[in-house]
């Protein structure tokens, strides 16, 4: 209590709770120290901000503080009591302010630039996020420099904060990362990535953000770009699925039969030896699994078919079968080319009789398929039967 003539007052040390869990330390001593001369009007001032019980009237106790006597020595006191309160309120915005004139006394001060960030975080806003982690950043390299204090009462001070400060860079980075995690909107995460980038073009988190790059892009339709990142990713060897089936797709669609070919058979290769990522059920990823080789196997068939290399498109198409098994859109047409390569296989001066008889089973199959090939393949079994007295 302050009942004295002339008293000091030490404010606690303005730490986030985050800042704290982060650093597993507690401040020393305090960031400002204060002497209050009670007979000014200042002085009363501050005396009965250090006795009011009442929080919320102790806030605007403050706020008026800081507005009156900007120049008066308790002005950094009571603005480090603000930002206080205004993290425990998660006031954001009313913070930012504060921070930015608290950190005019002493730009190296890591841990309050860190209150900024969290504040940025709590509101979610991926241009305040990156802005903050690079002054912490900053702010913290500034901190490491600080020159080690004659003084030995101050060395725990100065201690605390060069550890704080060695702490909370790569804590920065990790921000950033976990708010790209935490976004929902593709837009937004492709900002916060771009910003992660700009702020370590070398970040830890570089493989994780090509993937997520991808992915957004795809989901805003940005098929150029995804292709692109795509690309990228398959000559380090990196690629995923989804990017080798793109790239596949794409090449069958601009008749690049060996590129396609060659994307396929990565997708498949992948796919036969790849384990289920973390957090997937054993069920979901078969499903994806059946679902990424089926495709896959049904691109290489479909090519090689058309390059008329019959009898490996044969052997691809017939591989495709269990992994197809609930996709008619490809069943049908596998089936339907697995029919056609087999009777021209077998229909030559002297028919194979083994393969024409493929050739109309996985046409009679095709024909219960609804779909393109359905009435072509009714009508080629019915040739067949008739042409070679199969039944």
């Amino acid at each position: 209590m302050l009942s004295q003539k002339r008293t000091w007052i030490k404010s606690r040390a303005i730490v986030t709770l985050a800042a704290l869990a982060l650093a597993g330390l507690c401040a020393a001593q305090s960031r400002h120290h204060l002497d209050v001369d009670t007979e000014t009007e200042e002085g009363k001032a501050l005396q009965a901000i250090g006795t009011e019980q009442d929080a919320a009237k102790k806030v605007t106790m403050m706020e008026e503080f800081a507005g009156k006597y900007s120049q008066h020595a308790g002005y950094a006191w009571v603005l480090g009591q603000l930002e206080a309160a205004y993290v425990k309120a998660q006031q954001w915005d009313k913070i930012f302010p504060v921070v930015e004139k608290l950190m005019g006394f002493d730009a190296s001060d890591a841990e309050m630039a860190y209150g900024g960030l969290q504040a940025a975080v709590g509101k979610n806003d991926p241009d305040l996020i990156v802005k903050w982690a690079t002054i912490t950043r900053d702010a913290a390299q500034k901190a490491e420099k600080t020159p080690k204090p004659e003084d030995e009462d101050e060395l725990p001070a100065w201690e605390y904060k060069v550890k704080f400060a060695k702490q909370v860079q790569e804590r920065c980075e990790y921000e950033i990362y976990t708010a790209v995690l935490r976004s929902t909107d593709p837009a937004q995460k492709i900002k916060l990535m771009d910003g992660l980038l700009a702020f370590d073009p070398n970040t830890q988190y570089a493989t994780q953000l090509d993937e997520a790059y991808f992915l957004c892009h795809r989901q805003l339709g940005n098929n150029d770009k995804a292709i692109e990142i795509a690309k990228a990713m398959a000559e380090k060897g990196t690629a995923n699925e989804d990017m080798l089936l793109l790239l596949a797709n794409k090449a069958y669609e601009e008749k690049q039969a060996d590129a396609a070919i060659g994307y396929s058979d990565k997708l498949i290769e992948l796919m036969k030896t790849k384990a289920a990522p973390e957090g997937v059920s054993a069920e979901d990823w078969t499903k994806k699994k059946n679902t990424s080789l089926g495709a896959g196997l049904f691109l290489k068939g479909t090519v090689l078919a058309q390059q008329n290399k019959l009898s490996d498109a044969d052997t691809v198409f017939r591989e495709s079968m269990p992994y197809l098994e609930g996709n008619d859109a490809l069943l049908g047409p596998a089936l339907f080319q697995l029919g056609l390569a087999n009777y021209n296989l077998g229909s030559g001066r002297k028919p194979n009789r083994a393969r024409l008889q493929d050739a109309l089973k996985y046409n009679l199959m095709a024909a219960k398929i609804k779909g393109q090939h359905q009435a072509q393949a009714n009508k080629n079994a019915t040739v067949i039967r008739q042409r070679y007295g199969l039944k």
